[in-house]
């Protein structure tokens, strides 16, 4: 009895987590997205915090600490570069202007 069972189980998609796949053997996305749309929202804040950077390198109150803020602006922008090749994302993913 109990092997008929186990047949029975292994027929349905119980045995080794194949019951978290869809009908047509494709995993279901759902934890997946969430994390991808944290790392898009992610990307989303950083950008914002690169449009501020850029902004303040074109006030006069801002002009003693330029150089700092030049080289805050590069890495900020080698860190996006790296986050968005890392997690491809696209731009039609990204809800904030593409960086200029």
């Amino acid at each position: 009895m109990k092997n008929e069972e186990f047949k029975e189980m292994n027929r349905e998609g119980h045995h080794r987590d194949e019951r978290h796949k869809g009908r047509d053997g494709s995993q279901e996305r759902g934890a997946k997205t969430f994390r991808r749309g944290r790392a898009i929202a992610f990307l989303d804040r950083m950008n914002v915090k690169r449009s501020t950077i850029k902004d303040q390198l074109d006030k006069p109150e801002f002009q003693s600490i330029q150089p700092i803020l030049v080289g805050e602006l590069k890495a900020l922008d080698m860190v996006i570069d790296e986050f968005i090749q890392l997690f491809e994302i696209h731009e039609n993913e990204t809800t904030d202007l593409p960086k200029t």
